[in-house]
C-alpha cells in the first residue's frame, strides 16, 4: 500500500517571476508489520511522489507486534515531537492522530494508544514514530537481554 501524508509547495522568487518546487511525504506498508516512510523534493509534483514512493521502499522496517498491539509503553522525542504509544487491549482501535495513525495502520497494528505533544510538523512526526517502532522489543527479546530465563517469572 502506498499513501501520500503531506505535500508541500514552496516557491522562490527570481529574476524571472516565481519558481515553484514541491515536496512529498509518502507512506508504504504491507499492513503486515513493515512499513517506511520517503521524504522527496522536486521541481514537479509527479516527480517528487515518484521519489519519495522509491525512498519509502528502500526504508522499509520490520516492526515488533504482541498480537495485534504493540509489547510495551515506548516514548519518543525527536526535534520538537514528543510521542507516547500504549498497548491497548482487543477492540480498542487505533486511537491516534493522522499521521501516526496512517503509519500505525500502514504497519498492520490494531489496536494501540497515541498521543503526539508539541510540534505539529509531520515530517518530524513521522520520524519520531518510526523511532519508536524501531525500538520496539519482543519479550523474550527483553528476558534474553536481562539474562532471565522465561520459567524464572
Amino acid at each position: 500500500m502506498e499513501k501520500v501524508l503531506f505535500i508541500n509547495r514552496c516557491s522562490k522568487t527570481v529574476k524571472g517571476g516565481k519558481k515553484m518546487s514541491f515536496s512529498a511525504l509518502i507512506l508504504v506498508g504491507d499492513g503486515k508489520g513493515r512499513v517506511g516512510y520517503g521524504f522527496a523534493k522536486a521541481n514537479e509534483l509527479t516527480d517528487a511522489i515518484r521519489k519519495g514512493g522509491d525512498a519509502a521502499k528502500k526504508n522499509m522496517i520490520t516492526v515488533c507486534m504482541e498480537g495485534s498491539t504493540i509489547p510495551h509503553d515506548v516514548t519518543e522525542k525527536w526535534d520538537g515531537v514528543t510521542l507516547i504509544m500504549r498497548p491497548a487491549p482487543e477492540g480498542t482501535g487505533v486511537i491516534a492522530g493522522s499521521k501516526i495513525r496512517a503509519v500505525l495502520s500502514f504497519a498492520g497494528i490494531v489496536n494501540v494508544v497515541a498521543k503526539i505533544y508539541g510540534s505539529n510538523n509531520p515530517v518530524n512526526q513521522v520520524r519520531a514514530i518510526f523511532r519508536a517502532l524501531s525500538s520496539l522489543m519482543s519479550r523474550e527479546a527483553i528476558l534474553a537481554a536481562r539474562g532471565v530465563t522465561h520459567e524464572a517469572q
